[in-house]
């Protein structure tokens, strides 16, 4: 029940903001991004810091302590935009979760590998994780991501966060967003920024890109083709 009805208000706030109300812009998920430059340089860590992790939400977005879940519609090449939420125990799953094996995100291939732990490459990674939207199959919160950057990247991050909201009761504000090069269709990676409210950020605070890498394999971002670098 408590679903439905957030489901039915993030509805109404994306359906309010999008008819040009004052303030749509605060609250709108961007178009996918295609901007190489906002890409950092590997350097073998599964994330980086960003704008000294500070992240950029406004004063506006940070004024409110009403949880919602908006999630840009795919582009079209199929691709998934930025996923926005103020997350709180309200968002979380009351049940377990179900299968998303009939999701195909943009650039998925099943590739199995010996060297990867989990036995694949990639993974249908949720731009925001289950523990904390309770979104299971939805195609506008999957991107074809990496073992590496599920597990090492962004799951240390969303636990942080889950843990944080289940002590407390705080709200915090959330955004994912894959970064895409021109028209490839994996994304290089995803920047997580989040936010407690409550207490201004004291609790959780931080900016951060994590690397759609996998160590020993060579990725393909235009179509989701890779190879495992053969030992030297």
């Amino acid at each position: 029940m408590k679903k439905t009805a957030l489901r039915f208000l993030s509805l109404f706030l994306a359906l309010f903001l999008l008819a040009g109300c004052a303030g749509a812009n605060e609250y709108r998920p961007a178009q996918v991004r295609y901007d190489e430059s906002g890409v950092p340089v590997y350097e073998g860590k599964s994330s980086a810091v960003l704008n000294e992790n500070a992240p950029s939400f406004t004063d506006r977005q940070k004024s409110s302590l009403s949880s919602f879940e908006i999630y840009a519609a795919l582009d079209p090449l199929g691709r998934c935009g930025p996923a926005f939420a103020n997350l709180s125990r309200e968002t979380m799953p009351t049940e377990p979760r179900g299968s998303i094996g009939m999701i195909k995100p943009s650039g998925w291939h099943l590739i199995k590998s010996e060297n990867v732990d989990g036995g694949y490459l990639y993974n249908r990674c949720h731009l925001i994780g289950y523990l904390l939207s309770g979104e299971n199959a939805n195609e506008c919160n999957l991107v074809t991501g990496t073992r590496e950057m599920n597990v090492s990247g962004m799951l240390p991050y969303e636990t942080a966060v889950a843990d944080f909201i289940r002590e407390t009761g705080y709200h915090v504000l959330y955004r994912a967003t894959p970064l895409f090069v021109g028209d490839e269709l994996v994304c290089r990676g995803v920047e997580l920024e989040a936010f407690s409210l409550e207490d201004g950020g004291e609790g959780i605070s931080f900016h951060v890109f994590c690397f759609n890498v996998q160590p020993g394999f060579t990725i393909d971002y235009a179509t989701g083709k890779a190879w495992e670098i053969a030992p030297s």
